[in-house]
């Protein structure tokens, strides 16, 4: 086997070992004139003000309660004027004198079975679920804002582990290549050390091309216009002090999801809507009562006649009965609806419940303590660097240490997402960082 003399050895030992202890002392992620921190606090109020999808459903809702007013506004008095367009007896064209003839109407619809009320209530239960409907945009937007942001914070941990081993290995590479040219050590090395090297940097690639997007969806979120790029900041003592027994029971989160979650109400809202609708239907099959007076100066029995007139229309083949029928069956659709949301809700909850548990399982059998691992590679390295072990078992070694932190960041940030999808299907902050 082909050995490098002692005074490349101590050479290579020093260079790993000064890089292990750069590792250990290396910044999480450089950070660049442009770079935003926020912490999650900030996020969601500068989410809640700005958003442009809950900007939207806002101006939804005040559209709603506009049409509640409308609903409660008396129908306009009808107006008509009829003038003579030519008189024989004074040959004039539009007389208007004394001689001519003009008759004026005014005519005012009076509603008698309680049509705008009913029409009131229709629009009130109608504004209600708008409102139910925003918030449960705010619910699931805020879900997405939550995940979205601990999503790019462990996939920027995770980015940290990549520079820090590529930055590790441009400098082993570097050195090698040096004694490579004095004829130390074999190409081989040097070319499995490029080769993981290249590997490192298309890992590194992919992982970037998924934090932009990240990146994209906080920008949105937030209504964020700039380039800057965001920064996630966490407590990492808080989320590990997060935990499924801090929860109430399964059940209790079932039942209370029934209360809390916006759908819920909203379908509640449309079943009140279908009963106001077929109250108002009811009442549309009572014909309005038309109050009018009548003004004819000189087209009548006497000069200057005045009525009063009464009309109803009467209600013989017209009673509404199609869309009496049409609101029943309408107000029984929304009922089963409502059904079928309560029962997707407890198995949203227990569905969610479930995961947190697994995720929490697999959390507390992953040992946290990344000590010992970091003081094996290290010893991995001065191994390698006396050539105790070849490339490829230090490689190997490497790969595992790796994949052994890039595992933890996933399984936290899986921890996480399942501990905010438990809070996303009970309606409310069950689980969340202190």
């Amino acid at each position: 086997m082909f050995r490098a003399p002692l005074r490349f050895l101590s050479l290579a030992a020093g260079l790993l070992l000064t890089a292990a202890a750069a590792r250990a002392a290396a910044p999480v992620q450089a950070t660049a004139a442009d770079t935003l921190r926020l912490d999650l606090s900030q996020a969601e109020r500068q989410f809640t003000d700005n958003n442009f999808a809950l900007l939207a459903q806002r101006y939804n809702v005040s559209a709603a309660e506009a049409q509640i007013l409308q609903a409660r506004l008396w129908d306009n008095p009808t107006v008509s004027v009829e003038q003579n367009t030519y008189n024989p007896q004074t040959r004039r064209y539009f007389d208007v004198t004394k001689q001519g003839n003009t008759i004026v109407q005014v005519q005012q619809l009076f509603a008698i079975a309680g049509r705008r009320k009913a029409a009131a209530a229709v629009a009130q239960q109608n504004a209600l679920a708008e409102q139910y409907n925003l918030q449960d945009l705010l619910r699931t937007l805020r879900f997405q804002l939550r995940t979205t942001f601990y999503d790019l914070y462990f996939k920027q941990r995770s980015l940290s582990v990549y520079d820090r081993q590529i930055s590790e290995f441009r400098r082993t590479i570097g050195l090698y290549e040096q004694q490579l040219q004095k004829g130390n050590i074999a190409l081989k090395d040097v070319v499995r050390l490029k080769a993981f090297l290249f590997d490192l940097e298309t890992e590194r690639q992919t992982l970037l091309r998924d934090m932009a997007q990240d990146q994209a969806d906080l920008h949105v979120l937030l209504r964020d216009e700039t380039s800057s790029y965001l920064v996630p900041q966490a407590s990492v003592a808080a989320l590990r002090a997060l935990s499924l027994g801090q929860a109430p029971a399964e059940t209790a989160l079932a039942d209370s999801a029934q209360t809390y979650r916006a759908d819920v109400k909203a379908r509640m809202a449309q079943v009140q809507q279908q009963q106001a609708n077929l109250r108002l239907q009811h009442a549309l099959a009572t014909p309005d009562l038309a109050v009018g007076y009548v003004y004819d100066r000189a087209g009548n029995y006497i000069q200057n006649y005045n009525a009063l007139t009464l009309g109803i229309a009467v209600p013989i083949f017209n009673r509404n009965q199609g869309n009496i029928r049409t609101a029943k069956a309408q107000m029984e659709g929304s009922r089963a609806q409502l059904s079928q949301q309560q029962l997707q809700v407890r198995q949203d909850v227990f569905q969610a419940y479930t995961l947190a548990q697994q995720a929490e399982q697999l959390s507390a059998n992953t040992d946290r303590n990344t000590a010992d691992f970091d003081k094996l590679i290290d010893g991995i390295e001065r191994s390698y660097a006396q050539r105790n072990i070849t490339i490829v078992e230090f490689l190997d070694f490497y790969e595992s240490y790796k994949e052994n932190l890039l595992q933890r960041n996933e399984r936290s940030n899986n921890r996480i997402r399942a501990y905010e999808q438990l809070n996303y299907a009970v309606g409310r902050p069950v689980l969340t960082p202190q």
